[in-house]
């Protein structure tokens, strides 16, 4: 197989098919090991025939890469080409292997998306260790083998060959197990999105087709979106605290028997109990919940271009202010006032590239005092990022111990990763509740404040952690969510809100992203054409109806 080649620079020299066959199986198995993890768990062998589907699986997936290699290993490029695959499939074998993260157009766009502190969190010793040991060396090895071919005619005469039969054998499985291929995959179609080297490839191709289809002209949905509010005369102020990783399930308001919301029970709130997110990533959620479409018909690289609820809000005459502490505000913040934290650097509460979320609360009381005109803040907040959740709190809010202090959390023991991820919610719980008693400072404003987190998260739970599975598959902990309401006195008599009324609906009631967008039309009454009276939240619970 190998030659050894002393008086050349190179040590090894390998034939061609010995080098696809020797890479089939590296990246078949050794670079695929979620894949095969997955279908160890899913699929059940109860007879002879789900034996040979079985079988088959294995093979038909080798021959995929059989395939693959077969046109990439060619005289001038093989290199150029197997060895970036070697190390971009490495790292995302460890990412789907330890974190359970599936990849597809969405994942390569949250890549795409990220900032340098928040790829710096991923890394870890035990992630470039893994990297080193199944991706630099195996690569370093390859960059010094010489690749040995045979005559063109002949090269291309073997691999014709292996394809025909590949293809006969391929065949004869679909023959003879295809109602289980077709019942498997059914049932199991992301599967698709953990094959290692096939899924981040076809994902980026997707992602750059969809951003090259929205390379186009702006789209006004609604150019006449116009302030219509009730008669009074005070002006109206609205703070939205954009949460990020907090899953409901993990709030002592939610029944969780951890008390780590102690503020908030102590506030004249609502807190609706079945909330649900759109997505379960920040680069889908953020835009979808500010979009009029809904989570059925969302598309990010469309929200690009299309008008959302903060520029009907500018049109309906509202100052928009947007404070940005999380990773970016993707896109729907792009057409109004914002400050990034970060680069602000407050020294109170900034280092080493990131800020805690109390920089969002600096100033907040001035600029209420000094409010000229019906405004709404929009507070993004770090909240529960993960990995680095031990980061996104001060010392004095380590309530519960012993903390995974560390971005490998999945070598922490669960109680340690609960325990630092808790820490989290009770100082979100601190900013929330801070934010509210700033705002009933001013009782001469109409003033309410809302949070609610843009998706959720795995904490570990069927060895899955952080977020941004499909959300056909992703776990309840990814997609149930916090969502807290406070409304001062001043807003609930000049809006006409039961307030009574709205409790029992959050408690009894589901909600989703898509109630946000018409819901913020209504509780700031702004008439616009997109405005769906069917998904506002607060219409069943006003005592008098809205002026449109």
């Amino acid at each position: 197989m190998f030659n050894r080649t002393p008086r050349t620079k190179t040590r090894w020299v390998l034939k061609s098919q010995w080098l696809i066959v020797l890479l089939t199986l590296y990246f078949g198995f050794a670079l695929n090991l979620s894949f095969w993890r997955f279908i160890n768990a899913n699929l059940e062998i109860t007879n002879g025939r789900m034996a040979l589907f079985a079988v088959s699986l294995l093979i038909v997936s080798f021959i995929l890469f059989a395939w693959f290699l077969s046109l990439v290993v060619i005289k001038p490029v093989t290199k150029y080409i197997v060895l970036p695959f070697l190390l971009i499939s490495s790292a995302t074998n460890y990412l789907m292997y330890t974190l359970g993260v599936f990849i597809d157009a969405d994942m390569i766009r949250n890549v795409v998306q990220t900032n340098l502190h928040e790829a710096v969190n991923l890394i870890t010793l035990n992630g470039c260790a893994w990297v080193l040991f199944t991706g630099i060396i195996p690569a370093l090895v390859l960059a010094r083998v010489r690749i040995q071919y045979q005559p063109f005619k002949k090269e291309l005469a073997t691999r014709l060959l292996f394809v025909a039969i590949s293809l006969a054998v391929v065949g004869g499985f679909a023959a003879s197990s295809y109602k289980e291929y077709v019942a498997f995959f059914r049932n199991h179609n992301v599967v698709r999105k953990l094959l290692n080297t096939i899924n981040y490839t076809y994902g980026i191709m997707c992602y750059f087709k969809e951003e090259a289809e929205a390379r186009r002209s702006f789209v006004w949905l609604d150019q006449h979106a116009h302030s219509m509010p009730y008669p009074d005369a005070e002006k109206t102020a609205l703070i939205f605290i954009l949460g990020e990783a907090a899953r409901a399930k993990n709030f002592s308001l939610q029944g969780y028997e951890r008390e780590d919301n102690p503020l908030l029970t102590q506030q004249d709130i609502v807190y609706f109990s079945n909330m649900h997110s759109c997505g379960t990533a920040t680069a889908i959620s953020v835009p979808c919940m500010f979009s009029p479409t809904g989570s059925k018909g969302f598309n990010a690289t469309d929200a690009k271009f299309t008008q959302n609820l903060l520029d009907l809000l500018t049109a309906g005459g509202y100052d928009i202010f947007w404070q940005e502490n999380d990773q970016g505000c993707k896109g729907v913040c792009e057409r109004v006032p914002s400050e990034d934290m970060v680069k602000s650097n407050n020294p109170l509460y900034c280092t080493s590239g990131y800020c805690l979320d109390e920089a969002l609360l600096e100033g907040l009381e001035g600029k209420l005092r000094g409010l000229s005109k019906n405004t709404v803040f929009f507070l993004h907040t770090m909240g529960s990022h993960g990995p680095t959740y031990y980061q996104r709190y001060p010392e004095r809010f380590k309530k519960f111990t012993p903390t995974c202090d560390t971005a490998d959390i999945q070598n922490c023991p669960r109680e340690a990763i609960v325990n630092t991820y808790d820490n989290t919610i009770v100082y979100t719980d601190y900013i929330i509740s801070s934010v509210i008693d700033i705002a009933a400072k001013f009782p001469d404003l109409e003033i309410g404040v809302i949070y609610v987190s843009d998706h959720g998260e795995s904490l570990g739970e069927n060895n899955i952690y952080l977020h941004a599975l499909p959300y056909a598959i992703a776990p309840e902990e990814q997609k149930h969510i916090p969502f807290v309401l406070w409304m001062s006195e001043r807003m609930k008599q000049n809006d006409h809100i039961n307030y009574d009324c709205l409790k029992n609906k959050a408690r009894t009631q589901a909600f989703t992203h898509d109630n946000l967008f018409h819901s913020l039309l209504s509780l700031l009454e702004v008439q616009s054409t997109l405005y769906q009276p069917e998904k506002d939240i607060f219409r069943d619970c006003r005592t008098k109806e809205l002026p449109f």
